[in-house]
């Protein structure tokens, strides 16, 4: 019998290990298609656990922290007059020598990468399982709460929000979180006849870690999902376009919140780091776990596909964040191109090190933020979420 903690923690590596090799083989596939010498490719951190050299010099690692993962170009991190020189047995060009449409592509190549990872998991789980045709009804209404008096019944079914079709329950709670006092357009089907209602969602003030008074928008409601007919079924091509618009959903939620964030109207501890990604990967073990009348193998496969579909949220989520444009992600190397593209000429050096130097503080930062959020969020030190 596996033990949870065990399970859970392979389970955490499995995600994030994928996520990050996917992301960093984008790197090393464009860098390669240009014909960029590799000085290596690290699966983890820390020293190499097991190590060996391609034909083409480059070193494979897989290290001792099976966390994260790096590409290393030749010359990448070398200073003008070190360019052009290459470690005996590589084979092509140092990075730097790379035009700058062509760096672009292969800062954008990890990414991308990872949309199309999850691109190919939702696509891969809606042809297996189908598209589950639910639809999301109203199981209670608060009395005096925003959508009783917009008009609002337990039993109706909620079709669209702000003309946007619903299709789970989250669809509902993100437009009403976002519009605090602002009137939300329903669509809802109340027996046979469908109904149009304005519902202006209650403003509800909560304190974000500035100290700021962040408001956010309630109607008072209980949602469930109500099942209605077989799940839509998908050929492969049928289910590989419904994976790329799943992406694009998952993206366009993605940066609606950030958008939330940056304008103070919501908490940057909604978001979730490496703690927060765990103990939600905590949670989906021990559900699973608990099912002692189901067997191992079928709790085993239902594991698997439920972490599988929390991959390919994760993956959108980091291809996004990568395209930020700070310094030390691929987005800031996209505005360092850009400023090429247009002077012709390289940023200066003192303002590359003093921007990166930025940039990575205020990266640090957030990771500060996000992981002390995670861990009063989840109680590690006895307090937050069960």
């Amino acid at each position: 019998m596996l033990s949870q903690g065990p399970l859970f923690l392979a389970c955490l590596i499995f995600m994030m290990g994928i996520v990050v090799i996917v992301h960093e083989f984008g790197h090393y596939l464009a860098g390669r298609a240009f014909g960029a010498a590799v000085e290596s490719f690290s699966v983890g951190f820390g020293s190499p656990l097991y190590e060996r050299k391609d034909k083409r010099g480059t070193r494979w690692r897989i290290n001792w922290i099976p966390l994260g993962g790096f590409v290393k170009f030749a010359g990448e991190a070398q200073t003008a007059a070190d360019i052009g020189k290459l470690e005996n047995g590589l084979v092509g060009r140092p990075y730097p020598e790379l035009g700058v449409g062509q760096r672009s592509i292969v800062s954008l190549a990890g990414p991308l990468a990872n949309f199309v990872l999850a691109s190919l998991i939702f696509a891969l789980m809606l042809g297996t399982f189908g598209r589950p045709n639910v639809e999301v009804g109203i199981y209670s209404v608060s009395e005096g709460g925003a959508a009783a008096i917009g008009g609002m019944e337990a039993g109706d079914i909620i079709l669209s929000t702000n003309g946007k079709p619903v299709t789970t329950p989250s669809d509902v709670q993100l437009a009403a979180v976002l519009n605090p006092n602002t009137p939300v357009n329903f669509v809802v089907r109340r027996g046979e006849v469908e109904q149009s209602l304005t519902v202006t969602p209650q403003e509800i003030i909560r304190e974000n870690e500035l100290g700021q008074q962040v408001p956010q928008g309630t109607i008072g409601v209980q949602l469930a999902n109500v099942s209605i007919q077989e799940p839509t079924r998908y050929n492969p091509v049928e289910a590989l376009g419904q994976g790329v618009l799943q992406t694009g959903k998952t993206l366009e939620q993605t940066v609606t919140m950030l958008n939330r964030i940056i304008t103070g109207r919501m908490s940057i501890h909604t978001m979730s780091g490496p703690v927060g990604i765990g103990d939600v990967s905590r949670r989906i073990v021990n559900e699973v776990w608990a099912q002692e009348d189901v067997s191992v193998g079928t709790r085993l496969s239902e594991l698997f596909w439920m972490l599988l579909g929390m991959c390919a949220s994760i993956s959108v989520g980091i291809g996004f964040f990568n395209l930020l444009p700070l310094p030390v992600l691929d987005g800031g190397h996209l505005v360092f191109n850009a400023y090429e593209a247009v002077t012709g000429r390289h940023l200066p050096e003192k303002v590359q090190e003093v921007s990166l130097t930025f940039g990575l503080i205020l990266l640090l930062g957030m990771v500060v933020v996000i992981t002390w959020g995670d861990v009063i969020e989840t109680g590690l030190f006895g307090g937050g979420g069960g």
